[in-house]
């Protein structure tokens, strides 16, 4: 587990995530991905998948995980947004990235991602980030390729039958490796 010291940035601080946190993030996932709280912001998958998003294991797993960490921004002391990183060799992995639906929009995400990289490229040397998206979620994928991640076409598909990731709602759902030098 990284032992680093807070980062400040823009009024956020940057930590890396304890055990003690994984209540607070699986409610902050929750409520930026399903169910009607999760409308208030345009990250919201409540369309296309129900259930839940993860659970107390899921994200334990991650912020046990050697070899990664799950990054936690937070504002007077409330975690506002959260992303996993996992460090893969050359490349850094990026996922459960979440922002608090009532404070989408105003670039607090562009912020969690460019510390997101910062941490993969000076902490690991990595010279990639990767990530998988829901191939459906064209606003989402398009929010990245501004970012500089681009698609690669590669797909793998949908975990169907495995209600720990959510129950879908419809039956065309597949995940694409987005990459971005870094």
């Amino acid at each position: 587990m990284d032992t680093a010291p807070p980062r400040d940035t823009h009024r956020l601080t940057f930590r890396t995530a304890s055990e003690d946190d994984v209540p607070a993030l699986v409610e902050l996932v929750e409520s930026a991905y399903r169910g009607d709280s999760s409308r208030a912001g345009w990250t919201t998958e409540a369309d296309i998948l129900q259930g839940q998003r993860t659970d107390e294991d899921g994200v334990r797993a991650i912020v046990t995980a050697p070899g990664g960490r799950l990054l936690v921004a937070e504002r007077d002391g409330e975690p506002v947004a959260c992303c996993q990183l996992e460090h893969r060799g050359e490349a850094a992995y990026f996922g459960m990235f979440s922002v608090r639906p009532g404070l989408q929009g105003a670039g607090l995400g562009k912020t969690v991602i460019a510390e997101a990289e910062r941490v993969a490229r000076e902490d690991w040397k990595a010279s990639e980030m990767h990530m998988t998206v829901i191939s459906v979620r064209e606003e989402l994928i398009a929010f990245y390729e501004r970012r500089g991640y681009r698609r690669t076409g590669k797909l793998t598909p949908f975990p169907y039958g495995d209600e720990r990731f959510g129950v879908p709602l419809r039956d065309d759902l597949e995940f694409e490796l987005l990459v971005k030098a870094l």
